[in-house]
């Protein structure tokens, strides 16, 4: 057939509109499971870096081009592509990490809790609508 009588080939994919990060909820509650541990130790600056570790492999597993070797936290935080909801509770995450790594001021048990209920948001998705 000539190029111009060709059927139009069906319509694209569409991307969801909300690019999903979260990881399966058995594995974020694994997770949650394992930091609470840690912090059961005492451990909280190594929980968290823990919580913002898995955070960054669930971006990159679910977005492989989101992500670049070279994007810091504080340029993850900022991607178009991380959902409105979640940007603020992956921010928070990823400063108290930068504080105890970099700043050597370690994290409170009470930076811990926040913490952990913002991986909450970052994982389960009825805590992104709430964060809305």
């Amino acid at each position: 057939r000539p190029f111009w009588r060709r059927e139009k080939a069906p319509p694209r994919r569409e991307w969801p509109r909300e690019p999903d990060y979260r990881p399966a909820p058995a594995l974020a509650r694994r997770l949650l499971q394992d930091v609470d541990a840690l912090a059961a130790q005492g451990e909280y600056s190594r929980a968290v870096h823990l919580l913002l570790l898995r955070s960054i492999d669930d971006i990159q597993e679910r977005r492989p081009r989101a992500l670049r070797r070279a994007l810091t936290s504080r340029e993850i935080a900022t991607l178009s592509e991380l959902p409105e909801p979640v940007r603020p509770s992956f921010r928070r995450i990823a400063r108290a990490v930068e504080r105890a790594l970099f700043a050597d001021i370690s994290v409170t048990a009470e930076e811990f809790a926040r913490c952990r209920r913002d991986y909450e948001v970052f994982a389960f998705p009825d805590a992104w609508r709430a964060a809305a």
